[in-house]
This record gives structure tokens, sequence and C-alpha cells, in this order.
């Protein structure tokens, strides 16, 4: 008789399970890792490229790891070591080597130090499982700092203790278990990293947040569109690296761009010289800060100007290419009259502030002269090869994604499209009609087919498109605006135009019966389920709340990047989940890291709880718990199968 699937699958889960006491061991693990307390998660949002204040965010925790010290020391520290010990938590390479210069006694500094990172770690274990936090150890000093941390306050080990403490010091190793004590601090703190959207842009170092994600134990993203334009760029979209180089130029990320991505701009440089004169409309935001750049605005102004009008160029050429978008009206060097350098908006006639454009024909104004054509084949290329650039994509793509549900909670960049009427918009693409979350799949998979179809095929070229139109599409729900002004913000003196209708979203957002319609429709509803949204900062400083709808919906970009804080008057907020309850925090602008480790200077936070849980949750609350609930059905088959003889024990096939 051929087995049918059910039995394949349990012989199968029997060569890792091959006896009735395995199956039982490995069912009272499950059951018992069932009621421990959940993971705290951590979500961030809109970095743009601030690299300091995230990596900083990231080592505290946003505050978590100084509350751990807090409660395991109370008033036995004083505040003054209790910063001091903090600092070397965040920074303990650092502080290791201030030591070596300061300490008199430093095999004491090391044996005190040991003592109070040892008891910081039991407290921060508490949470989990003996083989998780086996398993979180760095594994050549593993069976040293488990045995540390199982032994510290047990009366009848002291001795034990303080040899092993002794051993390291007298060994040299002091400073190896100084730093890894540090670090698994750090890491057990948070057992789940969520970015909200927004790593790239504005800031100056969007790379190095990359390599820090790349590295850390557990992080996802949920795309910004800031972040959906570097991936076309990265996939070889010549519209979206025009605009890629054209937010470097204009908000001085070109030591990034150029040293860490390896992309040339000497030829957009040169081509920029030779083609234009004075371009004061176009002068970027600062001067590059970086030792050995030029310090000459005029040129890059030109710059700017020369990639912007070739952005121009190239978006005009898309819209009308892609009519499912309905977005021609924003071809708008076809809008311009020539012969006078208008353009009529809304009916009203406005003058450019700029009139010297060399390289546009009036007769073809999207096209790109051979000059034009020639260069972006050079950047494209660049982006294209740029093994840095490849790698923080690919990152991207496979730990990143449009949406995600996690542990009841929805989490997104930008908005779930809107109409006036409060219905979700339909979106007619790929021959359906689409709308909610079905649209969001969609636009998921395209995203990912512009970077993993076959260079030069039509299906990259289509996702490349729509990796734009996410970036800034009418309605696109990573952007939620009906359109992005630049070129009115660029050319045109009046304000009026510039003005960048938000999608309805963000009027019913308030609304606690459309945040829950939005929860439904995504399948989510815990008692404490919530969306989790990026994408437009919060005005902290004219009383806005970051909790809308009654809490149902929680907005986290508080004006991370320092563009924004004139705006939002404060740094930036962070959310946590843990077991107790969802908390925000509240940050002030973070000075340095120079002065966050000479000075022991820490980002002054405010928390404020979202919800206090009835009862502390477990891990049989979470996803992970259904996953654990769906193996403890398999093994409860395995093992009635094994009872009935349905499935042979290793045992007894031998």
């Amino acid at each position: 008789m051929e087995p049918n699937r059910d039995t394949r699958f349990l012989a199968l889960l029997a060569k890792k399970y091959p006896s009735v006491q395995a199956v039982r061991a490995e069912m009272i693990n499950l059951r018992a890792i069932l009621n421990l307390p959940k993971g705290t998660e951590h979500f961030m949002s809109d970095i743009h490229g601030e690299h300091e204040a995230f990596l900083h965010i990231l080592n505290n925790g946003s505050g978590a790891v100084y509350v751990k010290i807090d409660e395991t020391f109370g008033d036995s520290l004083t505040l003054s070591e209790r910063r001091s010990l903090a600092s070397l938590t965040y920074y303990p390479e650092e502080k290791l080597y201030e030591a070596r210069r300061r300490e008199k006694d430093l095999n004491d500094w090391y044996r005190v130090t040991l003592h109070r990172l040892v008891k910081v770690a039991v407290n921060v274990a508490t949470k989990y499982s003996r083989s998780y936090v086996y398993n979180t150890l760095p594994r050549d000093s593993a069976y040293i700092m488990e045995e540390l941390i199982n032994t510290d306050g047990v009366r009848e080990k002291e001795s034990y203790f303080e040899n092993i403490i002794a051993a390291i010091v007298d060994t040299g190793s002091a400073e190896t278990l100084i730093t890894e004590f540090a670090e698994f601090i750090k890491r057990i703190v948070v057992d789940r990293l969520h970015i909200v959207g927004d790593i790239f842009d504005r800031g100056p170092h969007a790379d190095v947040i990359l390599d820090h994600l790349i590295s850390y134990h557990n992080a996802d993203i949920e795309w910004g569109n800031h972040d959906v334009l570097w991936l076309g760029a990265a996939a070889g979209s010549p519209v979206c690296v025009a605009v890629a180089v054209k937010n470097c130029v204009q908000y001085d990320s070109l030591d990034m761009l150029e040293n860490a991505y390896g992309v040339n701009l000497l030829p957009l440089a040169l081509f920029a010289n030779e083609t234009y004169s004075e371009a004061p409309v176009f002068e970027p935001r600062k001067l590059p800060e970086e030792r050995y750049k030029p310090r000459d605005m005029h040129l890059y102004a030109r710059m700017h100007k020369a990639i912007s009008v070739i952005m121009f160029k190239l978006e005009g050429q898309l819209v009308r290419r892609r009519s499912e978008y309905d977005m021609a009206d924003r071809d708008m060097l076809s809008r311009v009259n020539w012969n006078d350098y208008t353009i009529d908006v809304d009916g009203v006639s406005y003058k450019l502030r700029d009139t010297d454009f060399p390289t546009v024909d009036p007769a073809d104004p999207n096209r790109l002269s051979p000059e034009e054509q020639a260069l972006m084949e050079q950047l494209t290329a660049s982006f294209m090869k740029s093994d840095k650039l490849q790698a923080h994509a690919r990152f991207l793509y496979d730990n990143g994604s449009i949406y995600r549900r996690c542990n009841g909670n929805l989490l997104y960049h930008g908005c779930i499209p809107t109409n006036e009427d409060g219905s979700f918009t339909k979106f007619d693409m790929g021959g359906r009609s689409m709308a909610g979350r079905v649209f969001l799949n969609y636009a998921d998979r395209v995203a990912r087919q512009a970077y993993f179809s076959p260079v030069g095929t039509q299906q990259r070229e289509e996702g490349g498109d729509f990796l734009w139109f996410l970036w800034c599409g009418r309605n696109s729900p990573i952007f939620g605006r009906r359109e992005i002004k630049t070129f009115e913000r660029t050319l045109l003196l009046e304000e009026s135009t510039w003005n960048e209708p938000k999608n309805p979203y963000y009027s019913y957002y308030n609304t606690e019966a459309y945040c829950r319609r939005i929860l439904e429709e995504f399948g989510l509803n815990k008692p404490w389920s919530r969306i989790i949204n990026g994408h437009v900062p919060v005005k902290a400083k004219d009383g806005e709340d970051p909790r809308k709808a009654g809490g149902r919906l929680v907005v986290i970009d508080g004006g991370f990047c320092r563009a924004y804080q004139k705006k939002t008057g404060i740094a930036g907020y962070t959310m946590f989940f843990g077991s107790h309850d969802i908390h925000i925090a509240a940050h002030e602008p973070f000075t340095s890291r120079e002065q966050a480790i000479r000075e022991e200077d820490d980002i002054t936070s405010h928390s404020f709880i979202v919800e206090k849980m009835d009862r502390r949750l477990l891990v049989s609350d979470t996803d992970k718990g259904d996953e654990i609930k769906g193996r403890l059905t398999d093994l409860g088959d395995l093992l009635a199968a094994y009872e009935r003889g349905i499935i042979k024990t290793a045992e007894a096939e031998v």
C-alpha cells in the first residue's frame, strides 16, 4: 500500500526524533518554551542615514540597557557609576582603551567591572531558557560566561565564582570577556529589531547603518520610499539612479556614494562644468563636510542641475510609457512653454526661475542628449557593479517587504491607499484591479521582479519602473501623496505650487473604526493589535501625539533625521513591545559619538505607555508560539504513530 502524504511526513520527522523518548523530550522542551515571557521587540523608522544616532540607540536599546542597569543596582551604585557602566556596555572597546590609560590598578578595575556586568547579564537573561541563553553566547567563551551567569549570587559557589573571575584576569582575558558580556547584554535586551522604512537619503551614511543591520542578530525592514528608490538604482533603473545621485548631491551624501559604494562622480562633474554656467537655483542644502572634498558651491550647483535635468527627462519618459500609473500630467518638461519659459499650474502661468537649459530640445524635451545618455550609462553601470551596494540590496530584499504581520501587529512605512469616501483605492495594473492587502502583495512581488528578473528583460524594466512608482508615484502605498513636487520646488518661486497633497489615509487614520478595518483586512485581531507606521514626521513641538485612533495606530517617525528636527522638536520616536506593555520613547537630539564616549552622555529619552497588558504575554501568544504549537501537533501525531506501530522507532527497525 502506498503511504499517504501524512505518513511520509511523519517518516521524515521520525529521522529527527527516532524514539518515543526523543519525541516526549522535545514536546516537554517546546511546552516549556511556550510558557516563557515574550521577547522584546524594538521598532525604529525614518533613520535617513543618521548613522551615529542610530548606532547609539541600537547600543542603548532606546534606554532599555540603562533601565536594566538601574534595576540591577538601584542605589547600590552611584548615578555616575551607573552611567559609566552603561557607557562601557554601549562602547566597550573605546571605554577599555580609556581604562588602560586612566586606571592605576587595572586588574582591580577588571574584576569589579566583570562582577557588575555579570549581574546585569543575570538580570537580562531571566526571561529566556538556559539553552537560548547558551546559544546566544559567543562560542569560545560560552562555557565560562554561562558558569558565571548561573553561579552569581549562589552562596555555596562563591569561591568557585571568584576563582573564575581571578583566572580571567590572570590569563589576560578580562578585556575579551568584558567586551563579550557587553555585547551579550545588548544582544539579549532586544529579541527582534524592526526598521519601519527609510534607511537612505538626507543623512550621511546609510551604508554604515546597513552594515550593522546585516550583522544584527534578528532584524527586518519594512521598505520606505527612499529604500525602494535605492533598490531600483541597484537594479539598474536609470531613473532611480538619477534620483539617488541627485539626493546625494543635494544632501551631502557624496562620501557614501563615492567611497562606500564606489560610484565615480567625476564624469558628472566634468559634464556639468562643460554644459552649465552659474546655477544658483540648484545650490544644494550644504557643502560636503568630509576632508578633501571641493568646497565650490558653484560646482555642486552645476552637478545638481545636470542630474536634475536628466531626472526630469527620465521621469517624463517613464510616465508616458506607463499609462497605468495615471501620471502623464507629471511630464513636467513637456508642459513648459519654451518660448517664454513659463509653465501652467492649475490654470495659472508661472515663470521658471532658471532659463538655461542647453540640453533640452523643445520639440522633444524628454530626449537625453548623447552626452547625457553616455553619462547615465556610466552611472548606472557603477551602481550595478558596486559590490557593497549589491550586498545591501540583497539584504533589503531578503529581510524586507512592503508590509509585515508580526505578533499581532501590522507594520508598514507609508499608508493603505484610500479614497475620499474611506474605501481602499483600486489600482488597475498587471491586468487586474486591486486594492488593500491584495495590491500590497502585488506591489511586493513586482518590486522583487525588478531585481531578480534577468538583465535586459521586459520584466526587469517593468519592475524598475514600478520601484520608481513606489518611490513617488500617485498614491503609492509607500509614498502616500498625490505627487512629488521636486520640479516645482526647484524651479518655481511660488510656494503655493509646492503643496504635495497627502492621501486621505492620513485623515482617516485618526479614526479607530478605520484602523480596525485595516487590521481586519490583514487578518489581525489580537487584543493588542496595532498599526505601526512611519513616513510622516510627528510634530511633537506642536503637541501632536504619535498615538492615533485611540492608540490603535502609532506613528514612530519623530525626526531621527536632523533635517526634520526643527519641524518635530524631537529626534525621533522608537517603540517597544515587551511582555508587560507597549511603550514609546521620545528622544532628544544626539550630540555625537565622541561626546557620548568621552562625557558618558546618553540620549535623553522620555517613555510613555501605549498599552499595559492585562497579563504578561508569553511565547505562546506570539507567531513563534503558533509555530511551536504546530510542531507540538506534529510531534503528537508522530508519538501516536509510534504507539500504533504505523511508524517504527529506530530501535524497532534494528
